[in-house]
């Protein structure tokens, strides 16, 4: 039989599909990321089903337990606490190992925080790209941020709202003009989108918010002639900067890559 992968609300428990009700109503199991989660959701709707965790700590050993059940034949459903499962959430190695060994799988669409955000946010939605959770480490977010600088697109991100101050703080100190929305508790009766610099921001969120929070990036700036940036360093180095620390500098002015600009002037 099939695996069903179900969308669920990522907040408004009514912004289900019908086809998602009918796969969980009629499902000889269900897998959820966390039951209690999900029972509340099935409770809302009138619905009883056999209910058996599937979460990020135990999915490799629920593998091996699921799969013989529907390649015996019954007809088994995914869901996350929230959207679509695998994007950010248990369910993408359970998808993959029932590819293959040859089963069949079909994904029920619905909501996602990601599209939704990206969406309200206004700043775009062309070319986009998603990053997941953020870094937890400032090192790693610097990485990112440099990464990230050469993308002319919009740029969607989960992040938790106890590690959202340090993110806007790190990422205004790398481009503190970047327009940034913060989506907080999105269908939810307290949904808020606060929009603004990564500046701003930094400092309208020095405290950790409630909620669940998706971020979304706008464009950065065209960056600088790389070759400007390069002299730059250049001179700076010249008169007696350290080559790293020119080069941190410059990168945060002109928008050019920190270990480009370290490399060339070598």
């Amino acid at each position: 039989m099939t695996l069903a992968v179900c969308a669920t609300p990522i907040g408004n428990l009514e912004d289900v599909t019908l086809r998602v009700l009918t796969e969980l109503r009629e499902a000889d199991l269900v897998l959820a990321e966390d039951t209690r989660h999900t029972r509340a959701l099935l409770e809302r709707h009138g619905i009883r089903a056999t209910l058996l965790s599937v979460h990020e700590h135990n999915e490799a050993a629920r593998i091996d337990e699921v799969l013989p059940r529907l390649a015996a034949g019954e007809r088994i459903a995914l869901v996350s606490d929230a959207g679509l499962p695998g994007l950010s959430d248990p369910g993408a190695r359970l998808v993959r190992a029932a590819r293959d060994a040859g089963l069949d799988v079909t994904v029920l669409p619905g909501p996602s925080a990601a599209v939704t955000a990206l969406v309200t946010s206004g700043l775009g939605a062309a070319r986009f790209l998603f990053v997941g959770f953020l870094p937890r480490k400032e090192g790693e977010r610097r990485a990112l941020w440099e990464e990230l600088a050469p993308w002319d697109g919009v740029v969607v991100a989960y992040e938790s709202p106890r590690r959202l101050p340090a993110t806007l703080r790190s990422l205004a100190l790398h481009d503190g003009d970047r327009q940034v929305a913060v989506c907080r508790e999105l269908t939810k009766r307290f949904e808020e989108v606060v929009r603004g610099s990564a500046a701003e921001l930094a400092d309208r969120f020095a405290e950790p918010p409630r909620g669940e929070i998706t971020l979304v990036l706008g464009p950065s700036a065209p960056p600088a002639d790389a070759g400007e940036a390069v002299r730059a360093v250049g001179e700076l180095v010249a008169a007696g900067a350290a080559r790293r620390t020119a080069a941190d500098v410059v990168a945060r002015l002109t928008g050019t890559s920190r270990n480009e600009l370290y490399r060339r002037t070598l």
